[in-house]
């Protein structure tokens, strides 16, 4: 094992490791909060295995990706490898998280599948197989995920072009439309299923890719047998947007737009974690002021997405009026929302280092009038909605898991919590001041449609009280911190010296430059946690930029949930989830 400065947490693991220490290869000193390990590929199975068997275990593989490390200049001692291929570990019961690399060569790029230790790795090992090119030894179904099967080539890789115009035209001629259509077609021996039962046929039905129960463009294919699901197999893609290699385009400010696209009913939320893990590696500590300006407009929007998610929720389970309540209220919100950042649904308000402006005169008001209409609303949806007889049935015991269960697929935030795990990053990681604040963790019992439904309504009030002790104590200062590095100075002073003008023309025209090494922020985002893990090599722009959102595993556990249920039960199940087709496909 090489040398490395290790903080107490990296020796209590290298300890936990037991008789695989040998296995490690290199300790990686890195920005991210948390050990990073780099082990060998014939061992990674099992090191897997053994953390998941702990009496305290690392119980969720909370993220796996990979890197094409062939153009990264600053390696700083790191082993010879190509590529990596990452495997970000959480436990819930030690608050701790743990990532192990493993390098490989561009002339054997294969991993074996870890699928069978964690069952939700079956998605993000199609998914570097997919952008990436690596293959995936012993994986159920080794195919492309997010692009369609007839692609070529893997758009993660360092020498795929970026952009449209580093293609030739694009042309479909009459049969290539043909073969595109047929590499649609869903063949169910590919996964194991099969077409009849006793002589009687099952029916594959496509729910979606356009469907209003899809809430986007996503396609599930059944296999039903009458109004039970014998099988299910999700299908993704249909919005894939390339994010991750729109950053390594952008320089560190001007992609802050593009992460409000990812979940796009979260707004600034998604700002947050990524101007977080981008102050990580720039050495800012943002003023007091701002975190509680981050915090008060972040739960703002948990609050506008839960009020959508609730109205579609009720919408998928039958209800028609609620929808109409629900948006004239999320409206309310937004009004708010646009008075303080000028904007609606995508602000990108957030900077590295601070905001965009500061609160406008009158801002106290105007969110007080918010949170004193809320309230009653919430009442009011309970008495008229959750109450209601009819609801009640149609969500209670319907597509129900445990926490067990939930940790195996990397269910986070309220399909979490909805099972009774107490695991809320605002409470066990504090980050962006909420320390300082006095609020509740929602908590659900059975885990079911009924649970994930009546939790948002309990955010919601937990939100509001946020939101008003925002009001009551909001700090003075400045909107953004004073660091050359990556805050453009103050347009006052830049009129003032010449030598701030300078710095002013530099930041806006190509951006800072931040030093070499990686860091991972991880926040309580409205659908779950949400991460962004930035590796910079000493540019202006991100080396590579890995984004896990939470609605992407949240999809692969439903067939896991639906098997032996009924057509009915998924829809309600799919309304309970609250995703966003962007937030799974990036």
């Amino acid at each position: 094992m090489t040398n490395a400065t290790m903080s107490k947490g990296t020796t209590d693991l290298e300890s936990l490791l037991g008789d695989f220490r040998e296995d490690v290869l290199h300790v990686q000193p890195t920005l991210t909060g948390m050990p990073v390990f780099w082990v060998s590929r014939e061992s990674i199975v099992d090191i897997l295995t053994h953390l998941k068997r702990q009496p305290a275990p690392f119980s969720m593989l909370y993220d796996l990706s990979a890197v094409d490390e062939r153009l990264r200049g600053h390696r700083n001692g790191l082993p010879e490898a190509d590529f990596t291929v990452f495997y970000h570990l959480l436990s819930v019961e030690r608050n701790e998280d743990l990532i192990l690399k493993v390098g490989l060569p561009e002339s054997d790029l294969r991993v074996p599948t870890v699928s069978k230790v964690f069952a939700n790795a079956n998605w993000y090992e199609r998914e570097i197989l997919d952008m990436f090119g690596i293959a995936v030894a012993g994986h159920p179904h080794p195919q492309r995920i997010l692009m369609p099967p007839t692609w070529t080539g893997h758009p993660l890789r360092k020498d795929y072009p970026a952009r449209a115009t580093e293609f030739d035209p694009y042309t479909l001629t009459v049969e290539g439309q043909d073969a595109e259509q047929e590499a649609m077609r869903f063949d169910p021996e590919a996964w194991g299923m099969q077409r009849e039962r006793d002589g009687a046929e099952f029916m594959f039905l496509n729910l979606g890719p356009n469907h209003p129960s899809a809430h986007g463009a996503f396609r599930i294919v059944l296999q039903l047998d009458g109004e039970e699901i014998v099988d299910c197999v999700p299908d993704i893609g249909y919005h894939h947007r390339g994010a991750e290699k729109m950053a390594e385009r952008q320089s560190w400010h001007s992609f802050i737009p593009y992460t409000d696209r990812i979940d796009y009913t979260g707004g600034v939320m998604n700002n947050l974690p990524y101007v977080l893990a981008a102050e990580k590696l720039a050495g800012i500590e943002a003023p007091d002021r701002v975190k509680v300006i981050r915090v008060m407009m972040a739960e703002m929007f948990r609050i506008t997405s839960h009020l959508l998610f609730l109205g579609t929720y009720l919408q998928d389970l039958g209800a028609m009026t609620p929808v109409f309540y629900t948006f004239s209220d999320r409206q309310r919100g937004y009004e708010v929302i646009e008075g303080i950042t000028g904007f609606r649904m995508h602000p990108a308000w957030y900077r590295i280092g601070g905001v965009m402006q500061d609160l406008p005169q009158g801002w106290e008001k105007l969110v007080q009038g918010f949170l004193d209409w809320m309230p009653a609303r919430l009442k009011e949806y309970e008495r008229a909605m959750m109450d209601n007889a009819i609801v009640r049935e149609r969500t209670r015991h319907v597509a129900a898991f445990n926490t067990a269960e939930a940790l195996e697929w990397g269910v986070t935030g309220p399909n979490l919590r909805a099972t009774g795990c107490d695991f809320d990053l605002r409470k066990q990681r504090p980050y962006s001041g909420y320390e300082q604040f006095d609020f509740e963790v929602p908590l659900g019992h059975n885990g079911d449609v009924f649970d994930r439904g009546q939790l948002r309504i309990d955010e919601m009030r937990q939100s509001l009280r946020i939101i008003q002790q925002c009001v009551n104590n909001m700090p003075a200062g400045d909107y953004k911190a004073d660091h050359p590095l990556t805050t453009p100075p103050p347009r006052e002073r830049m009129l003032q010296h010449i030598e701030t003008l300078i710095t002013h023309f530099l930041q806006v025209s190509w951006g800072p430059v931040l030093e070499p090494n990686e860091s991972l922020q991880m926040i309580e985002a409205t659908k779950g946690i949400n991460s962004y893990y930035l590796t910079s090599d000493g540019n202006t722009m991100s080396y590579r930029t890995r984004i896990r959102t939470p609605s992407f595993p949240h999809l692969q556990q439903i067939p896991a949930v639906m098997r032996g249920g009924f057509v009915p039960d998924l829809i309600a199940h799919l309304g309970s989830i609250d995703f966003v087709m962007a937030d799974v496909d990036r």
